[in-house]
């Protein structure tokens, strides 16, 4: 059948699967927004009042649900305010199709009203774009990019459709049975039989093993093939940063997370082990730290799925590179049963100390929060957060112990992120209940999505973390920088109560432990019934998040305590 490129992007989109997009319309996309209101019934749209909002909530559908999400936008400002939300899905490896619209063939490269090149501005943040300038092409360029953003390591693809595309009609064959593009499976890489004979080897050789397990556990729901591997081998779990959920925290073998503001356990587990088996984790800066100190007395085995992971921040001695869960399944056989008691035995004496943080500034300690939130949530709750202290905290104290569970923007750490990742989480788990935890910070990046929350009648819970500074810069100013507060004091509105208010939402405030409890419950009561609601929360200004491992240090040269100029 003959079809515009507009109706072509639809068919597409319903063709995949998708049933919900995010975006906000604009000149050079109301082609393809005239067809969105001929298919409602089939695709739901959701009007954010900002692309930014728009894309962190694709991102958060995707993480939360595991199937792409979906963002549109104009040309221009429309396709540029993208661009943070874009980055955060790449940094992360969500799976994410952005659809923009550009000016049309004939004004590209004139510099002609709304006109950018989204394509050159996103090159380097996506795993790959195009622009369609052929309506001949749409179609199976919408179905490859699809492919791309969901094979292999996941990430962000962009579509950019000039307006005279939209409007040209083209033969549009219906993919009949499968919805493949053509890309073939053969061409990823898997690891090797003497590859994973080699891994039973360093295993077994082994007196002091330490699993890191990372976000590709997560993304591959691979945690209990990890649980099998960690009870044959009789080793501790580490959490990366964006490893939580993928493996119980309170799980027996769990020394929680690792790195910059891991636990003692786990970072002395990572200085003193033998063998590092990093499983879905790519080292970051923030879990190794002094990257030439790191393991420095341990071999390591690297599972990822991604070849250029491989000894790129950390030196290995195999990479076994392919899909988790086929790797681990493979493995798991050959493994023989081993007893590390010793070994075992020390790093629970580790998990037994006192944990830093235990200097309690104020009565709304960070962990009472966590665990009066966990009361009423439960295991199912999906947990977003903004970024900053807030977002260390909940790392540290909330108890994960399901995948997709807790949505955070990790590798970019973007401000803003969580607002409009929680509308995504929500809007992807209608039945479950989504609990956003904010600084006060980062929520006034995107608070403007409270209309699209309360316009759709999203029933999340926002506790605000209050603390009336940007907390993690002013920590950092005062331990690193002589207590000189540059410009992280936030002495101004809004009054974040009434903010709700003005969105048509209840707010409450916790001003004290004895206010926390009440306070929550009528916020969950009021999720209960439909509606968001907001806790404003007050948190001392010099509650600090601890442990940290100062910049440029070792993972064992951890401060426990805060430093007051």
């Amino acid at each position: 059948m003959k079809a515009s490129g507009a109706r072509i992007v639809i068919e597409c989109l319903v063709e995949q699967g998708v049933d919900t997009v995010f975006g906000y319309p604009g000149g050079a996309i109301i082609n393809v927004y005239d067809e969105l209101l001929a298919n409602s019934s089939r695709i739901r749209h959701i009007l954010t009042a900002h692309e930014q909002g728009a894309a962190h909530a694709a991102d958060g559908y995707a993480r939360s649900t595991g199937k792409p999400g979906v963002v549109l936008a104009t040309s221009g400002p429309g396709a540029t305010n993208l661009v943070t939300g874009i980055a955060a899905a790449y940094m992360d490896s969500t799976p994410l199709v952005a659809i923009t619209c550009n000016v049309s063939s004939s004004l590209l490269g004139r510099d002609s009203f709304q006109e950018v090149s989204i394509t050159g501005i996103t090159m380097p943040i996506t795993k790959h774009n195009y622009i369609v300038r052929d309506v001949e092409s749409l179609a199976a360029t919408i179905r490859e990019a699809f492919a791309i953003a969901t094979t292999g390591r996941p990430g962000p693809v962009l579509i950019d459709i000039p307006k005279d595309v939209t409007i040209k009609l083209a033969d549009w064959p219906p993919l009949e049975g499968s919805k493949d593009s053509g890309i073939d499976p053969a061409r990823f890489r898997a690891p090797s039989e003497a590859d994973l004979d080699a891994a039973v080897g360093l295993l077994l050789g082994s007196r002091r093993p330490l699993i890191v397990s990372g976000g590709g556990v997560v993304a591959k729901d691979a945690g209990s093939l990890v649980n099998a591997l960690a009870r044959k081998m009789d080793a501790p779990v580490c959490l990366t940063f964006m490893g939580h959920g993928g493996f119980p925290s309170r799980h027996p073998r769990c020394t929680g997370m690792v790195g910059m503001h891991g636990t003692r356990a786990s970072n002395r587990a990572a200085h003193n082990a033998d063998l590092i088996i990093a499983i879905g984790a790519r080292f970051s800066d923030r879990v190794i730290c002094d990257a030439t100190r790191f393991a420095e007395g341990a071999q390591v085995i690297h599972f990822d799925i991604d070849p250029a992971e491989i000894g790129k921040n950390v030196a290995c001695d195999l990479g076994l590179v392919g899909d988790l869960r086929d790797a681990l399944e493979r493995l798991l056989p050959r493994v023989r049963e081993a007893e590390h008691g010793e070994w075992m035995a020390e790093v629970e004496a580790w998990k037994a100390e006192s944990n830093p943080g235990d200097e309690v500034r104020g009565e709304t300690h960070p962990s009472f929060l966590m665990e009066a939130i966990f009361e009423r949530a439960g295991k199912d709750a999906i947990i977003t957060t903004e970024v900053g202290q807030h977002q260390m905290w909940t790392a540290q104290y909330y108890p994960f112990s399901k995948p997709r569970t807790f949505i955070s923007s990790g590798g970019l750490g973007a401000m803003g992120f969580g607002t409009g990742a929680a509308i995504g989480a929500q809007l992807g788990n209608p039945g479950r209940r989504v609990v956003h935890i904010a600084g006060d910070g980062s929520f006034r990046m995107n608070c403007a999505e409270l209309a699209t929350i309360s316009n759709y009648r999203l029933p999340i819970v926002i506790l605000l973390m209050n603390n009336g500074v940007l907390g993690m810069v002013r920590q950092w100013q005062r331990l690193f920088y002589d207590g000189r507060y540059s410009e992280t004091t936030l002495d101004r509105p809004p009054d974040f109560v009434k903010l709700a208010d003005a969105f048509g939402l209840p707010g409450f405030r916790a001003r004290t432990l004895a206010e926390l409890g009440p306070a929550l419950d009528a916020a969950f009561a009021a999720a209960a019934g439909g509606s968001a609601a907001l806790v404003d929360c007050y948190i001392d200004r010099d509650e600090a998040v601890l442990p940290i491992v100062p910049p440029g240090k070792h993972l064992s040269e951890q401060l426990f305590a805060s430093v007051n100029p």
